[in-house]
């Protein structure tokens, strides 16, 4: 047989440990074109997503696991240093090859990113920085269509996968629209608490865009200064063209992708 078939694990349930390499099963295709290190490689990239490989697990000996799925260890190292050249993973010095994180891969669409977190297995969280009442800006009016200097709902949020800093979040709210409670902000995401007080979200504008990281956003993110950030605005209506959010939005590139479908025009 040339093929080694078995599930691949799905991810483990809320609360429990992430699986260790050793309980993993892989699907390897001997009689594939696709080199056998790219096919480990891909697999364990999946497990990380998923979250059945948590931040923190370490990979094992590599003579095991090249034992283990009868594969030459020049094989399952070239694997395993795909996924350390991505950022995946990283060798430590006594320690071994260990899981860092994985990249969130968000689909361009009008969804929170903290269902897609959760989608994804991400185990998201969020830490409010700044819930409170302000005067909107010339640029929060124009957005939201509400005078300016006008009463509006400004939201800043650390979000969080894994334990680790995703993304900074700035939302501005028209007041009166349902209860913005700390607790309820960081229990779910924005969009989930406005379907639920009967607002329909029907369509959005967004710019994407990219800078380098501030001092005060490199601490917060816990990345090096000048790190690449990608960014995001965002006006969000409502089913009856009603303006009901606007964000802007910070994402650590090297945790963070925007993932585009491009279709030929007839």
């Amino acid at each position: 047989m040339t093929k080694d078939s078995v599930k691949q694990p799905a991810a483990p349930p809320p609360g429990a440990a992430p699986a260790s390499p050793a309980a993993l099963d892989f699907t390897l295709d001997r009689s594939s074109p696709v080199p056998l290190y790219y096919q480990l490689a891909q697999q364990l990239e999946a497990a990380i997503e998923h979250g059945a490989l948590g931040p923190g697990s370490l990979l094992g000996n590599e003579v095991d696991l090249a034992a283990r799925l009868g594969l030459s260890r020049p094989t399952v190292r070239q694997a395993i240093q795909s996924l350390v050249d991505k950022g995946l993973m990283v060798r430590r010095r006594g320690v071994g090859t260990q899981v860092v994180h994985s990249q969130v891969k968000r689909p361009l669409e009008l969804s929170s990113l903290y269902d897609d977190l959760e989608a994804a297995g991400q185990k998201p969280a969020t830490r409010v920085v700044r819930s409170a009442v302000e005067r909107a800006s010339a640029e929060v009016a124009a957005a939201l269509n509400i005078a300016e200097g006008a009463d509006v709902h400004h939201l800043q949020r650390l979000r969080l996968a894994h334990g680790q800093p995703m993304a900074f979040l700035s939302n501005y709210v028209p007041t009166g629209m349902m209860d913005l409670g700390t607790d309820r902000l960081e229990a779910t995401g924005l969009y989930r608490m406005m379907r639920g007080a009967g607002i329909i979200l029907h369509s959005a504008r967004q710019s994407v865009g990219a800078r380098c990281a501030t001092a005060g956003e490199a601490q917060l993110l816990g990345e090096p200064e000048g790190a690449a950030l990608l960014t995001m605005r965002r006006t969000a209506y409502d089913d009856t063209g009603r303006a009901v959010e606007y964000g802007t939005h910070i994402y650590r590139a090297s945790r963070y992708a925007f993932d585009f479908q491009l279709l030929v025009r007839p």
